[in-house]
């Protein structure tokens, strides 16, 4: 049973993100799958963690093809939670989820550096 569960979540990845290159690897500890993807230059594009039966979980975070983190999101088995955050150029816009819908949106403009990316 835990072989095909296994399975099913190497599959909905590879069809989800067929053209990218990736890294799997589960983690004994968390018993969650861990994945890394990659942008074609080599810079990771992605990364976070699935559940055994292929539902986002944890915390995944987004990168552009230069590095810099674009994305901040967070998982619980499958469900949009707690704070996101988007960074774009001097812009930082944050998204609360409660119950898997959007609760409020903030935005933040400035020169001065917003929240860190690293």
């Amino acid at each position: 049973m835990k072989k095909t569960v296994l399975f099913f979540a190497l599959l909905v990845t590879v069809v989800s993100f067929a053209q990218q290159e990736r890294e799997l690897k589960l983690n004994k500890d968390t018993n969650l799958i861990d994945v890394t993807y990659y942008h074609d230059n080599g810079v990771v594009s992605q990364t976070g963690s699935y559940t055994l039966d292929g539902k986002l979980q944890g915390e995944w975070l987004s990168f552009d093809a230069e590095g810099k983190k674009t994305v901040s999101a967070n998982y619980d088995n499958g469900k949009k939670v707690g704070k996101w955050f988007y960074w774009k150029d001097e812009t930082l816009k944050e998204v609360d989820y409660s119950n898997n819908a959007i609760a409020s949106v903030n935005e933040w403009t400035s020169k001065a550096s917003l929240a860190q990316r690293d």
